[in-house]
């Protein structure tokens, strides 16, 4: 049986945390402290007005109606404030928003009481002049009381614990933000003791009691005055100019240089705002990112059924976490890789169970495979990523670069004129533009194929070619990483070597917008700036590490270009869309004239023989 005995203690025990929660969390959290400082600020506005109005002849004041006034102005300050959630924790303390709301909670409680003063002022013995002397004292203190309260708050959650100095580099809305954050948030490790920016119309400012001491120039002398060891780069969309400049002088000046995280990675949950990183070699060869307005053009994936092949790694994952933004109906991840699909499955649907349609094992290899699963799943837009890509080991082994990025590409395309696919994006590199190597020939055939493919169905069928991609598996930056990390020696082919860098995600914005901008058989090839020279990055890396790191110069492997190219001879570098983009138009090759053998030969591996298209 219930122990009645219980029972009343128990509902005032709930009673009593229900009453706590909404004084703490809930909407009555600011009614008691904010409105008694409301309600006393209209008493005090009103008295003065009057006091003001007999030009401070107290005992022409009517003592009893004023009184009476009010509490009447409380009143409809209590039911508007209510209204305007002016009294139930909208708004953050003190800020611009709760002050716009305040003023409309004043405007109309003035109105309401003007009202009744010119009904029963004469009555009451109340100045009609009241209210409006009134209405901009009451809105200062009240406005007062909040500004006084934020600082108290602020005051409060600054940090105690001894804290690293640092300069924040920008003194615009994201160096106000950073410098902000550093001085209210009890976990920061930092302390803002100054601001350095270029512009001279700011070098007065001063961002939350933080002044601006100077520009990069003085950087040194400002570090050395201020004892910072930190210098924070506070600037929207800095490009690695930029940034290397900074980095440059911040060396000079002994500074540990440190970065905001991307505003992608905030949005997506892998950060915070406040979360500050270190400056990556990335951050320093990287370009300004192009905008290549991927979200205006990408219409045609939207109720889709897309596949990507090779969608376990590290371009055709990022392809998919793209594409699953723009609504497909079906996105379908092939890959032989099954670690890979996990992986991807990870980061777009939370879960690698690998036990759901959206993942599918197969080897573009196998022919046969891939026929069935497009005629089962149908695929209406085909992104095929899918390809062996490193140089030396298919120097080493060009029967394998034949059997994937040949044939492995032809199975696809073979498979996806099947069922009539629309879309068919072919992703390549640029060393298949004039190529040298055993990976450039096998993409430059695939690149042909494809356009073969546009041929015979007249639909969208075109491939996209750009460079190195930053941070790829088994790219040069992890590898010269883990160079490093192990004491070294770094290996660099030649002192004079370039290449042409971007990141995973511009990259995969440029194949997701070429199959709403491309045309049939072409070859959409991002302008990549100016290429990066190995040795430089190299060097970099290792003064970013601190540690004494030989080099050691091993020579151009074979095959191996001292500066790739992205535009091959007899291409044209058409942009007839976007500025950066260009289009070109390569000739086309059909399946019956592949012949392994010439290709070899034309590749520098076994006999010599000539035939043409089957391998140019």
């Amino acid at each position: 049986m219930m122990n009645l005995a219980r029972v009343p203690m128990s509902l005032t025990d709930y009673a009593m945390k229900r009453m706590q929660a909404l004084y703490s969390n809930g909407p009555l959290s600011r009614f008691g402290t904010q409105y008694l400082f409301d309600a006393l600020a209209w008493a005090v506005a009103l008295t003065l007005a009057q006091i003001l109005r007999y030009e401070f002849d107290v005992t022409r004041v009517a003592w009893l109606s004023l009184a009476l006034l009010c509490v009447v102005a409380a009143l409809i300050q209590l039911v508007v404030g209510w209204l305007l959630y002016l009294y139930r924790g909208r708004h953050p303390y003190g800020s611009f928003a709760e002050v716009r709301t305040l003023l409309w909670a004043v405007l109309a409680t003035a109105v309401v009481l003007e009202i009744l003063v010119l009904l029963v002022g004469l009555m009451w013995r109340i100045p009609r002049s009241t209210i409006i002397i009134a209405l901009p004292i009451a809105f200062v203190f009240m406005g007062a009381a909040r500004y006084i309260k934020r600082l108290v708050i602020e005051h409060s959650m600054k940090p105690t614990a001894e804290l690293e100095r640092a300069l924040i580099f920008g003194a615009g809305y994201l160096g106000s933000t950073v410098v902000r954050r550093m001085v209210t948030d009890r976990e920061s490790a930092y302390l803002p003791v100054g601001l350095i920016d270029d512009d001279p119309g700011k070098r007065n400012v001063w961002l939350h009691g933080v002044k601006v001491l100077g520009n990069r120039r003085r950087l040194v002398d400002v570090a050395r005055h201020t004892g910072a060891t930190v210098l924070v780069v506070a600037v929207g969309r800095a490009d690695a100019a930029l940034l290397t400049e900074i980095s440059d002088v911040a060396s000079e000046a002994h500074l540990h240089v440190k970065v905001l995280p991307l505003l992608d990675e905030v949005l997506a949950g892998k950060s915070r705002l406040r979360d500050l990183r270190d400056i990556s070699i990335e951050d320093l060869i990287g370009r300004h990112p192009v905008d290549t307005q991927v979200e205006s053009i990408a219409g045609y994936l939207q109720g889709k059924r897309v596949l990507v092949t090779g969608a376990g790694g590290s371009i055709g994952s990022e392809l998919c976490r793209q594409i699953s933004k723009f609504a497909p109906s079906e996105l379908i991840m092939l890959d032989r890789d099954e670690t890979g699909l996990q992986g991807v499955q990870l980061s777009i649907s939370g879960h690698g169970l690998l036990d759901t349609k959206d993942v599918v094992l197969a080897d573009i290899r196998d022919a046969d495979a891939l026929a069935k699963i497009f005629h089962k799943r149908r695929p209406e837009v085909v992104f095929h990523a899918a390809a062996l890509k490193h140089l030396p080991m298919l120097e080493q082994y060009p029967d394998e670069a034949w059997k994937t990025n040949v044939l492995g590409t032809l199975n696809v395309l073979q498979a996806a004129r099947e069922v009539g696919v629309e879309t068919f994006v072919n992703v390549s590199t640029d060393k298949a533009a004039n190529p040298t190597s055993i990976l450039g020939h096998s993409k430059r055939v695939a690149e042909k194929l494809t356009a073969w493919a546009a041929d015979e169905t007249g639909h969208t069928y075109l491939s996209v070619r750009f460079g190195n991609v930053i941070g790829s598996r088994g790219s040069m930056l992890p590898t010269f990483a883990s160079l490093i990390e192990a004491g070294g020696p770094l290996t660099i082919t030649h002192p004079e070597v370039t290449r042409f860098f971007m990141t995973i995600p511009e990259a995969c914005q440029l194949v997701v917008q070429a199959g709403g901008i491309g045309r049939p058989a072409e070859v959409l090839i991002l302008d990549m700036g100016e290429p990066v020279k190995i040795l430089d990055v190299a060097n970099r890396m290792i003064d970013m590490s601190g540690k004494d790191i030989a080099i050691i110069y091993t020579g151009l492997r074979q095959g191996e270009k001292l500066h790739e190219e992205l535009i091959g001879e007899n291409e044209t570098d058409n942009r007839p869309i976007h500025p950066k983009i260009s289009h070109a138009k390569i000739s086309s090759i059909k399946p019956q004239n592949l012949d392994k053998a010439i290709w070899l030969a034309r590749c520098g591996v076994g006999p010599t023989a000539e035939r043409d298209g089957a391998a140019q």
